[in-house]
């Protein structure tokens, strides 16, 4: 019997004794995404070739950095799927932030280990095409579909809700790193003295057409303790100091 049998059987052992997804995870040294896939099949993993065995036996490898990453796929990536089994992950980044394209390409190779991330310039504009090819890929981004995300539905899986929820902070950097911006306004008002002051302070945007997408935004900052305001029907801000100060935090200025 394979390991990855033995450990579909122990899943389904574990679970008719009324453990937890988490105990069973800890117990039988499998993540809990695929316990959670594994207590509702009736069928063992069976033995896959080439690239179907290998989009089956990804699993993610680090929750931090693939939370990351969704955001950034959540806000400007999509999917080529070349059947039967070649899937590119590509992300539009804009090339005025070197440091961002190189964390994207880093957390595009924590994810999917062994492959490497490549950087194209995108002809007659200032951006660049990130990506990676892996087996896996459609299976890690189950959110892939043709058309544009805002004219489809964007709801996040069991899964990755359970890995986001446990690293708010990544998921939101992400998304802010593609579809959001840290700005500083500036404005003067005259006091009763006749004197005219000069104020600033930071807020945060993030901007997105889809209803979706700024929704799992709002939840994700709402994890955290950060107000959120709609200001029109795509943008999304956060001014108030305490919940700059936490997006400050982990999030910053672009660079």
């Amino acid at each position: 019997m394979d390991d990855r049998r033995e450990a579909f059987l122990q899943v389904h052992q574990l679970a008719a004794t009324g453990l937890s997804d988490y105990q069973i995870a800890t117990r039988a040294d499998v993540p809990r995404s695929t316990v959670q896939r594994w207590r509702h099949r009736d069928k063992s993993p069976t033995r896959l070739r080439g690239g179907s065995e290998i989009a089956a036996a990804w699993e993610v490898p680090h929750a931090e950095t693939y939370s990351y990453l969704l955001g950034n796929y959540l806000g400007d990536g999509h999917l080529v799927h070349k059947p039967p089994n070649g899937w590119l992950l590509r992300i539009t980044s804009d090339r005025r932030y070197g440091a961002i394209e190189d964390e994207i390409m880093r957390a595009m190779e924590m994810t999917f280990p062994g492959r490497r991330a490549v950087r194209s310039p995108r002809a007659s504009s200032g951006a660049d095409v990130l990506q990676i090819a892996h087996p896996a890929v459609g299976r890690a981004f189950p959110q892939h579909g043709p058309g544009r995300k805002h004219l489809r539905s964007i709801v996040l899986e069991g899964w990755q809700l359970e890995l986001t929820r446990e690293n708010p902070g990544s998921l939101i950097r992400g998304l802010i790193h593609s579809d959001g911006c840290r700005a500083e306004n500036q404005f003067r008002t005259k006091l009763p003295s006749g004197r005219v002051a000069e104020y600033s302070y930071v807020r945060y945007f993030f901007s997105n057409l889809s209803a979706d997408i700024r929704a799992i935004f709002v939840e994700h900052c709402e994890l955290l303790g950060v107000r959120v305001t709609q200001s029109n029907h795509r943008n999304l801000s956060i001014s108030h100091r305490t919940s700059v100060a936490i997006l400050d935090s982990f999030v910053g200025p672009k660079y």
